[in-house]
């Protein structure tokens, strides 16, 4: 062991600790793992609770072996030490006990280890060490320690999943305990021990509505996997995630695990229909998944056929074009399984009309009528005897469909033309009928894929093939629906002209809805009025680029000053914030986007390509794609807003910019308050000047203060070594030299605002410490404006010069 450590260990020599920060990394690199058990038999004897000097001595060496295991990448060689002397505190109380919430000497110990360990997560050979430890730390009742064991596992669960498997019980308890952060690790363990989570699905379930919005979407992950891989065990949790299904950021996520049960487990939801159609009536997007669920439900019983058949006929006259080919899928199935609910005659029925109104009201008819044991299309049929050309037994059908319907049924294209087109007309003839064919086609493009998909599994029955699990490629269900077709010039229908709007998106021949403009054209009024406030509360950044994308990215976010005054403080620079919750930001820069547009923005528009290209470099395995998140909820939780405006006050942003009513916007110190500058700008003329207390040891735990007379002026923040103005002046700190100002975080214990702060600069770091919030609060200020500043005024010259 060097010298020195084996002076401050064996002698526990508190005043000579501090030069083991002079020592160079590689000299003391090879003694760590001794130093690291001599500490573990020191933090084990009896007196160490009560003796403050020990105490004192193992944190900082501590923090001095940790360091250089950093600095030297040495964690694998001293891994075994290290995890020992974190395993060796789990003997020992880690919980405040009483008034003083104080973390306990071991836990203090535990938490300075915890982050050199567990931010190898990658690491496997200390991985395997360290995860067994971490997971019973979750357990032993200290929250800032379970805290922090969350965050690192919860990475380690992205890298390494297999190492946290084992330990799943005791992660499920832990979330069951309210450690929700844990949540997020369960999707990945979950195929490595699916039974150990279905024994708690019931309690998971239980506690959605505890949760915020980000844990609930890791809540809502874990059970779209068990709806996919095991869906049986979510049958006995469907009242739950039915009474789940009114928060809008969840329903269609719970919508699609329910379709999936239902397909397992059909009669769980057979009470839970008549919600699920009041559901499907108010929110139609979302008619689609409640389509299946009735179609699976239907499948229990011809009782239950018919009733599910009655709602998805009702829905096939009165739904938007997208949603029919599913629709059609479910009543084929139904009427596939039980034939005698349309008397034998449902084939018939697909193929004798490219409207699906009037196959509505038929199928309607034929369920009314259900006990007539032929349909009128059979007689006509049977008529025929059965043979004939096939254009004569197709034109029979369709004389008999003209009876059946009389004089209700009417063209949709042409009640689409509107008042000006010519009078609805019957289909007398096949070339007609041809002729109809080709411009419903033309007009309505999903429409005609839909048919087809149904048409051709009509004749694949007729053929005896099995029609079930056809899927049609755009392209084939276009060339080769119809034979001799030409190119014709004619007007742009109603029908067609909706391709072309913003509601679309798609190339060629096909076009699929656009989810997003849809969303944000049924919300535009709510998103103006949302970002009316928000604009005054949360600034919207110039600039986002995503760092860090393996990690599910972070945001950095720059701010600039739009007014660009004389002594504007981000004319040429920007204040530049990291933020992890880069989800947030670009849903809020949406939003604002779409409040200064005078209509809907879409997925086409170029603006909204670059927020879902950010969006795209976020993405972890399984998360949502842009579209779909944007639309999961119209505007942001107030807490995750209130959340932002935190961190945007821990960076003191608000020391240098402020909401201008009169601009509408977001104003740098000085643009705002154009009385200040020229004060602020007097050469030699203090900003700001008193006394502040600077600490003179480095370490938290030694609390040696010094009262000093500061004056901020110009571009130096000058400090006397006395309490008087006319004492010798040290060096002062150079204003463009500050890397960050920031506060000092308050024990748990203390009330009111912190009064300590520290200035960050590229040699050295001060602390200070007002004599009170209030005069903290002006210091802070005013340094920052400073500060920012000083670097305006080099960057102008930098660029003058350049």
């Amino acid at each position: 062991m060097h010298q020195l450590f084996s002076q401050v260990l064996g002698q526990r020599d508190l005043s000579r600790a501090g030069d083991l920060f002079s020592l160079e990394d590689a000299d003391i690199e090879d003694c760590l793992s001794q130093a690291l058990d001599q500490i573990k038999a020191i933090s084990c004897s009896p007196d160490y609770l009560t003796n403050d000097n020990d105490q004192a001595v193992v944190e900082i060496c501590i923090t001095r072996i940790t360091t250089a295991i950093r600095e030297t990448g040495s964690i694998e060689r001293h891994s075994t030490a290290l995890v020992g002397l974190w395993e060796s505190c789990l003997e020992h109380n880690l919980t405040p006990q009483g008034e003083n919430t104080e973390d306990t000497p071991h836990a203090k110990i535990a938490s300075d280890i915890t982050s050199c360990i567990l931010q190898n997560y990658s690491c496997p050979s200390v991985m395997v060490l360290a995860v067994p430890v971490a997971v019973r730390f979750l357990q032993r009742g200290n929250r800032e320690l379970s805290r922090n064991m969350s965050s690192y596992l919860s990475l380690a669960a992205i890298a390494k999943a297999d190492l946290l498997a084992e330990h799943t019980e005791a992660i499920t308890i832990s979330v069951l305990g309210g450690n929700h952060m844990l949540l997020r690790v369960l999707p990945s363990v979950y195929p490595k021990q699916p039974d150990t989570i279905h024994h708690h699905l019931g309690n998971l379930t239980a506690m959605m509505p505890q949760l915020e919005s980000t844990e609930q979407q890791h809540l809502i992950r874990l059970i779209q996997m068990v709806a996919e891989q095991h869906p049986l065990m979510l049958s006995p949790q469907v009242p739950t995630l039915v009474g789940y299904l009114g928060n809008q950021s969840l329903t269609e996520a719970l919508l699609g695990a329910l379709v999936d049960v239902s397909q397992a487990s059909p009669s769980s939801l057979v009470s839970f229909l008549s919600p699920l159609r009041i559901l499907g009536q108010q929110c139609p997007a979302f008619l689609a998944h409640v389509a299946k669920i009735h179609g699976a439900v239907g499948i229990i019983s011809e009782t239950h056929a018919h009733s599910s058949l009655v709602y998805l006929v009702s829905l096939l006259g009165s739904m938007e074009h997208s949603f029919h080919h599913t629709l059609l899928l479910e009543v084929r199935a139904l009427t596939d399984r039980y034939p005698s609910l349309l008397g034998g005659c449902g084939k018939d029925i697909y193929r004798m009309s490219n409207s699906f109104t009037a196959i509505a009201r038929l199928l309607g008819r034929r369920l009314e009528e259900k006990s007539t044991s032929h349909c009128r299309v059979d007689e006509a049929f049977q008529s025929d005897g059965g043979g004939g050309a096939p254009e004569q037994q197709l034109q029979v059908k369709i004389q008999a469909f003209e009876e059946k319907l009389g004089d209700t049924v009417e063209d949709e294209e042409e009640e689409a033309a509107g008042e000006d087109s010519p009078a609805p007309q019957r289909r007398y003839s096949l070339s007609q009928t041809v002729r109809e064919e080709r411009r419903e086609m033309r007009f309505n493009r999903s429409k005609s894929l839909a048919l087809h998909a149904v048409r051709s599994r009509s004749i694949n029955s007729d053929e005896g093939e099995d029609g079930e699990g056809v899927e049609l490629s755009t392209d084939s269900a276009f060339s080769n629906t119809l034979p001799n077709q030409h190119s014709e010039n004619h007007e742009v229908s109603p029908a067609e002209r909706k391709l072309t709007d913003g509601s679309l998106v798609g190339k060629g021949e096909w076009a699929e809805p656009d989810r997003l403009y849809i969303h944000l054209r049924d919300n535009m009024e709510m998103i103006g009025d949302f970002c009316k406030v928000m604009v005054q509360q949360i600034p919207i950044p110039e600039q986002c680029v995503i760092e860090d994308s393996s990690r599910g990215g972070a945001a950095k976010l720059s701010f600039s000053c739009p007014l660009k005054g004389h002594y504007c403080l981000y004319a040429k620079s920007c204040f530049n914030l990291t933020s992890r919750q880069p989800h947030l930001w670009i849903h809020i820069m949406l939003l604002h986007l779409q409040s200064k547009s005078s209509v809907p923005l879409s997925t086409r528009d170029e603006c909204v390509q670059k927020l879902g290209s950010l969006w795209e470099k976020t993405q972890l395995k399984g998360a949502h794609s842009f579209s779909m998140a944007m639309t999961q909820q119209t505007t942001p939780h107030k807490k995750d807003l209130d959340n932002l405006q935190i961190q945007l006050e821990e960076v003191r942003f608000f020391d240098l910019f402020g909401y201008s009513e009169e601009e509408g916007g977001w104003l740098c110190f000085m643009c705002n308050n154009p009385e200040k500058a020229t004060v602020v700008n007097q050469e030699g003329q203090p900003l700001i000047e008193g006394k502040l207390k600077e600490k003179q040891v480095r370490w938290k735990f030694i609390k040696r203060w010094k009262t000093r007379y500061f004056t901020l002026a110009g571009n130096q923040l000058l400090f006397r070594r006395g309490k008087s103005k006319d004492e010798l002046d040290d060096i002062p700190i150079e204003l463009s030299k500050v890397q960050s100002v920031k506060v000092v975080a308050k024990k748990r214990r203390d009330r009111g605002l912190p009064r300590a702060f520290e200035i960050f600069t590229d040699s050295k770091t001060y602390v200070l410490k007002a004599q009170d919030e209030k005069h903290a609060e002006e210091w802070l200020q005013c340094i920052n404006v400073a500060v920012a500043q000083a670097k305006e005024r080099e960057n102008r010259e930098t660029t003058t010069y350049l």
